[in-house]
């Protein structure tokens, strides 16, 4: 039986879901506003398209000191101050007179995403662990809550006509203010910031929960192949997300759909991965993390790959709706077996399946669009399915029914 959750565990698990939703809606609320920066600044298209790549590049290139960082200053206390520096960079990339000040803006603010990225799911997966049972994708849903959070008050500054320096400086204000009285009620840090032994994972057997967690083992080739792995799902769900974000509009657009219409694919892929990952936690305690991973991948081939293959409007929407639900708990089940695999350093294995994911977010436009160049979006789409067979091939290495009971 899973333990009772203390008061402590209670509030840790509230203020978790507040940093949650906090990094969801600070972004959210720049994204409506490019267009409008974009024209202020005088950017072309190529140039937009450029200098948007810089939170991602930001956080590519800091995303590697999220570990060290979480190791020397606790994942709460870090966690509140990305979520302050991420704030501040999305400001000063909505108030920036000139390009370069925008770009540098944009990539003080990925940099910062990435760190609180990495400490706000390892101190998560702290609090899961002390709960005994599955939470992680409760978080990840609250994080889409706030994405629709961001985008509704742009919307709203928007329509009001609410200068956007006065619009992202409250946004800063009362999201950075959120975070600061969060960490009042976050755990408080602890040697390896873990509060139990590493569960077993795939083949991988736990190393046993000493005073010596935190020192680093050689690296095996088969914890090397499990890494990789994690990856390699975890890249899966961001490109499915991608897909849909940069693509679906265009696509449903090409079928014959007015904009209104085919703003929706975009729409049902996120309300269904909300939907999964508020579901998640249940169906993972009771199937495993395998199971419910490779169910997902064939929902999401299945699902795309009947929409690609028969394209009418509703059926694509449908098809983006699909693989929306089947990735949902796809990038919290590789963070959690990677944040636990032994023999790496604490934080480790999370802050390289956090970076190299986001990697994947940077390659995935690139690699669509040059499919569809040479061969028509529809046949660049194809990356969904083959993106869910990836997962029901590689799912092995997450955690089974008995070992999530066990563990």
């Amino acid at each position: 039986m899973p333990p009772t959750p203390t008061t402590t565990d209670r509030h840790a698990r509230r203020a978790v879901a507040a940093l949650f939703l906090t990094n969801g809606a600070v972004f959210s609320n720049l994204i409506p506003r490019f267009p409008e920066i974009k024209a202020d600044l005088g950017m072309s298209n190529a140039i937009y398209g450029l200098a948007v790549i810089a939170f991602p590049v930001g956080a590519i290139i800091a995303g590697l000191a999220a570990a060290p960082l979480v190791r020397r200053f606790g994942s709460a206390n870090v966690a509140v101050a990305g979520t302050i520096g991420t704030s501040l960079g999305v400001l000063g990339a909505g108030a920036a007179p000139t390009l370069w000040l925008f770009v540098t803006a944009l990539f003080i603010g990925g940099a910062m995403d990435a760190v609180t990225d990495v400490a706000q799911n390892d101190h998560g997966l702290r609090v899961q662990r002390r709960y005994g049972r599955t939470i992680i994708n409760s978080f990840h849903a609250v994080w889409s809550l706030g994405a629709v959070l961001g985008g509704a008050m742009a919307a709203a500054a928007i329509a009001v006509d609410l200068p956007r320096q006065v619009h992202l400086a409250l946004s800063a204000a009362v999201f950075s203010l959120v975070a600061v009285i969060a960490l009042r009620y976050c755990l408080p840090p602890s040697d390896g910031g873990s509060d139990t032994a590493p569960a077993a994972v795939g083949d991988v057997t736990p190393a046993p929960a000493t005073s010596d967690v935190g020192r680093r083992a050689p690296l095996s080739g088969r914890l090397v192949a499990v890494l990789t792995a994690l990856v390699l799902i975890a890249v899966a769900g961001a490109l499915v997300e991608d897909a849909g974000m940069s693509w679906a509009s265009l696509y449903i657009t090409s079928l014959g759909a007015p904009g209104s219409v085919a703003a929706t694919g975009f729409v049902a892929l996120v309300a269904a991965q909300f939907v999964g990952r508020l579901i998640g936690d249940g169906m993972v305690d009771r199937l495993g993390q395998r199971t419910v991973a490779r169910l997902g991948g064939t929902v999401a081939a299945v699902g795309m790959g009947l929409a690609l293959a028969f394209p009418t409007v509703p059926g694509t929407i449908v098809g983006f709706a699909a693989a929306g639900f089947g990735v949902a708990t796809l990038i919290p089940a590789a963070m959690q077996v990677a944040s636990e695999l032994p023999g790496l350093r604490p934080g480790t294995g999370l802050t390289v399946v956090s970076w190299l994911m986001r990697v994947g977010f940077v390659g995935s436009p690139p690699l669509v669009g040059l499919i569809a160049d040479a061969a028509g979006l529809r046949v660049g789409l194809l990356v969904i399915p083959l993106a869910g067979v990836t997962v029901i091939v590689l799912a092995g290495v997450l955690r089974g029914r008995q070992t999530e009971r066990s563990g």
